[in-house]
């Protein structure tokens, strides 16, 4: 449960803003590059992570990639840096500790229902997808 509302956070402290749209010359409105990923069909919040996600510009985002993007706010909750957020560094100050390794293994499982071709990647619209 504990694991779940750290998931929530994360989304909450990442989600982009609801300003950034889609130029249609491949970028948003907030100057991200939208990664040569067509425009129709896929939203521009869905491109504009990809943009950021996406470290090695391929336009499609591997395992190691979610894990790290999502890892940001794991990273900034571990206050003492010792890989375990206890229950005074997560929201509310309460439930069981969650080590990086867990919490890894939790965005993995997410990262596997999410990839809906299961070619080993998220594309946009994957990522756009409502959770699985």
């Amino acid at each position: 449960m504990r694991v779940r509302a750290t998931a929530c956070l994360v989304a909450i402290l990442l989600a982009p803003p609801l300003a950034a749209q889609d130029t249609g010359m491949g970028v948003t409105s907030t100057g991200v590059p939208s990664m040569g990923v067509p425009s129709t069909g896929v939203p521009s919040m869905a491109r504009h992570y990809m943009a950021r996600m996406d470290e090695d510009g391929d336009a499609r985002i591997s395992l190691a990639e979610y894990q790290d993007w999502m890892g940001y706010a794991f990273a900034q909750m571990d206050r003492n840096g010792d890989g375990v957020l206890s229950p005074a560094e997560q929201p509310g100050g309460r439930g069981a500790a969650i080590t990086r390794e867990a919490h890894r293994a939790l965005l993995a499982a997410r990262f596997h229902r999410q990839d809906a071709n299961r070619d080993g990647f998220l594309d946009a619209r994957e990522l756009a997808a409502p959770p699985r």
